[in-house]
């Protein structure tokens, strides 16, 4: 479950100094330090979960170390929105987030730049109980709503449809969901339905954010001034994380579910493996209409021309400020 409430910059830098500097008292993922190997810092959105999958199966496996790179996993937590600050300062060179937040923030003037797809599509929706009255996007006219303010997709919504609703602050927590079932929240779809079923309730249905148009990527963003420094180490990096996701997906995780659980302790067997099976089954990492693993951590320009688009018509950047070539690259993709 996941968060990234806005905050003054100020705070966010502030926040982002003291989340690295408690992360770097405790033990993070990595493989041991060599010399000769390249290091790289990769700042992760949430608590090590499945959807890091790629990142835990190439570590698990060598596939890190095998390519030249000493990489360290630094878990985040319900601070999510610092991931940009903390790539922007340069003391991350990598991490996950979500693609039309970090084009907002490249737009600010962060030294951002999206280079390969986590997910094909955001896994971001609203969690509804199966008998609410609500079952499409017009329907949360006048209804309330717990997710994260700073969210675009409500902005979105409601210019799309002529709607208005109530935004209640994200809290971190499904425990308003479960015992209220005309509740309606924000919430991570492979992972929130677990934690619901295992407190009692149903399981719920989803309104995705795709299906009213918004379809956002789950991305790697790198720092765009260490990225044309370091072409080379960028290009092993990727190739060794798309070769864990494809492993992680068709073949054994226990190595990385192992590491997940060191990393985060709140880790159980039973939701690891149901979170990597709804990866699995909604196809989020290979992309919802493909037959096959080649799109793993592929983007698409023409998705980006449409969110900076999104942005525009929301008055959230002025027209011709982001452009696809310089928020986003395929360059360092393997072929």
């Amino acid at each position: 479950m996941k968060s990234t409430v806005r905050l003054p910059r100020l705070l966010l830098a502030f926040a982002a100094l003291f989340t690295l500097s408690a992360c770097g008292k405790k033990d993070a993922a990595r493989e041991g330090a060599s010399d000769g190997l390249t290091k790289i810092t990769v700042q992760l959105d949430w608590f090590p979960e499945p959807e890091h999958g790629g990142f835990y199966q190439a570590l698990a496996r060598g596939w890190f170390r095998e390519a030249g790179l000493d990489v360290t996993l630094v878990p985040g937590g319900q601070q999510g929105l610092i991931v940009n600050q903390v790539i922007a300062t340069g003391r991350a060179q990598i991490g996950q987030g979500e693609s039309v937040t970090t084009l907002l923030d490249t737009h600010k003037g962060f030294p951002l730049l999206q280079v390969a797809a986590v997910f094909q599509n955001d896994p971001s929706v609203f969690l509804l109980h199966a008998d609410n009255p609500v079952r499409d996007f017009p329907d949360l006219d006048g209804r309330r709503i717990m997710a994260r303010p700073g969210w675009v997709f409500l902005d979105f919504l409601k210019q799309k449809y002529a709607i208005d609703f109530t935004v209640i602050p994200f809290n971190f927590s499904v425990s308003n969901f479960i015992a209220d079932p005309t509740f309606i929240q924000q919430g991570f779809y492979i992972a929130e339905p677990y934690i619901i079923t295992q407190g009692g309730a149903p399981a719920p249905r989803f309104l995705k954010a795709w299906d009213a148009g918004y379809d956002s990527y789950g991305v790697l963003i790198a720092n765009r001034d260490w990225a044309e420094k370091n072409p080379a180490a960028l290009r092993a990096f990727l190739a060794a994380y798309i070769r864990g996701w494809d492993d992680y997906l068709h073949g054994d995780p226990t190595e990385a579910h192992e590491l997940m659980k060191r990393d985060n302790p709140k880790n159980s067997d039973g939701f690891l493996a149901f979170s990597r099976q709804m990866i699995i089954d909604e196809k989020l990492v290979v992309g919802r209409d493909a037959t096959d693993s080649s799109r793993i951590g592929r983007l698409d320009p023409a998705r980006f021309a449409t969110q900076i688009k999104i942005l525009e018509d929301l008055k959230l950047t002025p027209p011709g400020a982001l452009q696809v070539e310089k928020v986003m690259s395929t360059a360092f993709l393997p072929e």
